[in-house]
């Protein structure tokens, strides 16, 4: 991938094993996936989450940049600390990536600020996480209207990513996400897949996907990256912890592992 994807957030938070990564997350849909990743995890990781207040759910460029306004962000940031976290991740993409590459920026340096921890997006979790992986070419498969995923392609191209394919489907509400089950999934991922695509991008956080990632992976032999996923991932790296499991595909398998299966 061309050029270096910036940082975006403060540096790691070093501490013990049972540091927490603390999650803001907009309104209900998805959010049982937050206990259910770090079931899955393990090894002390903790994931509180405070749910923001996200004004109209609507995937709708006006809405989402008033569901990602510093305000509503700051509001949960109080509980996370409570709750001992040490790293805070916005975990929203599309309210993140309409602001454009450097006001995706601005939001998490506004947000780290806030707060006084490192924090970032799902939005730079996506980037980072395709860096991670070393594709350059990747294919878009997004719950949103067109219009809305042309602005994930836009930020992925700011950060060093070729978009060789996109599809949106046109869902206004995260509401309407959150019902999805494995089957949708599943068609939503082959739609959006391409053969010259090195990894698929799912990048709502209204989908549930994480029971399902082997599933996706096995069914398109390649990467699949997942909003809630990797955003997981994102909080992870934030407190330089390296989680290892074979339930969230490739992106947490061991480097070696997963540089094999792309050669």
């Amino acid at each position: 991938m061309d050029g270096a994807v910036d940082a975006a957030v403060d540096g790691p938070a070093s501490g013990p094993a049972g540091d927490a990564v603390g999650f803001l997350y907009p309104g209900y849909s998805a959010e049982d996936e937050y206990p259910r990743l770090e079931a899955i995890l393990g090894a002390g990781v903790r994931l509180p989450l405070v749910h923001t207040d996200i004004g109209e759910d609507a995937h709708r460029v006006d809405a989402l940049l008033e569901m990602g306004a510093a305000a509503r962000l700051a509001a949960g940031v109080g509980e996370l600390k409570a709750r001992g976290a040490r790293a805070v991740v916005w975990a929203c993409t599309s309210a993140s990536f309409v602001f454009g590459w450097d006001g995706a920026h601005e939001q998490v340096r506004e947000l780290s600020e806030t707060a006084g921890l490192p924090a970032s997006s799902t939005s730079f979790a996506f980037a980072h996480a395709v860096r991670a992986l070393g594709a350059e070419r990747v294919a878009i498969a997004a719950t949103y209207p067109a219009d809305v995923a042309d602005h994930f392609r836009a930020f992925l191209k700011e950060a060093g990513a070729e978009v060789v394919a996109m599809r949106g489907s046109g869902i206004i509400t995260a509401a309407e996400v959150g019902t999805w089950g494995r089957e949708e999934v599943l068609h939503l991922a082959h739609a959006g897949d391409h053969p010259d695509a090195q990894a698929v991008l799912l990048p709502d956080t209204a989908l549930h996907t994480a029971a399902w990632i082997p599933d996706l992976e096995e069914a398109l032999g390649k990467p699949v990256l997942t909003a809630n996923q990797v955003t997981v991932w994102e909080g992870l790296r934030l407190l330089g912890r390296e989680v290892s499991s074979d339930r969230l595909g490739a992106l947490f398998r061991p480097a070696g592992v997963a540089g094999e299966e792309r050669k």
